[in-house]
């Protein structure tokens, strides 16, 4: 049986084959999992009543295109011996029917093309693929490119320092989805813990003592290694595909992913309310700054 069950893509808008689509349609056939497609798209034009000769004959053709690329899909997947559906839900709340499917259809994996924002529209404007990652109950899969059908390379980015990934389970949940993942491919899964030395620097005892002491920064970089090490051990990875690198999480994790070919990153998620919220994590950061994908699953998912 295969580590999927059910999938759940959502198609490019723009109806073209995509990454995310040769993604979804590789992991169906391998793990023979349900596949159901869903787009979303804006509503059919309003027709105007001293129009209506013009306008109705707009509102059918936008009408007939969806339809007929609907029915060509499923019958490409249904030829591929994929058991798929395809739909096409015409929202003017894309987010809310999104998370709507989900809650019926209860993928294992939502799969989603990343669609690029300029900077200055994130500051003022959430991006879907954003309140996908901070609201959406299951695994979600944003593919922002994709070598391959299949990932060759699996990558578990974690943070065993961290309390709250400790206290929630968010380091366990992370491997296990990047080991299902890794499995179903039969791709190497890779552990990577990008540790930041910078905040102990801004503390006040150590500068009260005249600067920081040598032995005492290599006391914390033991101990960061060691909860790694222990990590790595519990989890069976072997110590060539254990990276323990000094350095910000997205800067790290980024050239990680270029020197190794890694194609997907699995990032841990957590619920952020007040500044941090508008902050983002480093898993939203890191969505439009590593080449690859990214897989981000919460505490709460169970995978």
């Amino acid at each position: 049986m295969g580590q999927y069950q059910r999938l759940l893509l959502i198609a490019d808008q723009t109806l073209h084959q995509s990454p995310a689509m040769l993604r979804a349609v590789a992991l169906a056939r391998a793990s023979g999992a349900e596949l159901a497609v869903r787009a979303f798209v804006e509503p059919a034009p309003v027709v105007h009543v001293w129009e209506d000769k013009i306008d109705d004959a707009r509102y059918q053709g936008y009408l007939r295109r969806y339809r007929r690329w609907a029915a060509d899909e499923v019958e490409r997947l249904n030829e591929m011996g994929l058991d798929a559906t395809v739909e096409v839900v015409f929202t003017t709340h894309p987010l809310l029917d999104i998370l709507r499917t989900v809650e019926d259809f209860k993928p294992d994996l939502l799969i989603k093309d990343v669609t690029f924002e300029p900077l200055l529209k994130r500051v003022f404007i959430t991006p879907l693929d954003c309140h996908l990652l901070r609201e959406c109950s299951v695994p979600v899969h944003l593919v922002n490119q994709a070598r391959y059908g299949l990932p060759h390379r699996v990558v578990a980015a974690v943070d065993p320092f961290d309390p709250s990934t400790q206290i929630n389970g968010l380091n366990d949940t992370i491997i296990q989805t990047a080991n299902a993942l890794a499995l179903q491919c039969d791709a190497p899964l890779h552990l990577l813990y990008a540790y930041d030395l910078s905040p102990a620097f801004n503390g006040d005892a150590p500068l009260a003592s005249g600067g920081w002491d040598v032995d005492l920064i290599e006391e914390l970089r033991q101990s960061l290694h060691q909860a790694f090490v222990a990590l790595a051990d519990r989890y069976g990875v072997p110590p060539e595909r254990r990276h323990f690198v000094m350095g910000l999480p997205v800067p790290v994790i980024s050239e990680f992913v270029e020197h190794y070919l890694a194609d997907v990153v699995v990032m841990g998620t957590e619920h952020r309310v007040g500044i941090d919220r508008l902050i983002g994590s480093n898993t939203e950061r890191a969505l439009y700054s590593v080449p690859g994908s990214i897989l981000a699953v919460r505490s709460n998912v169970r995978g």
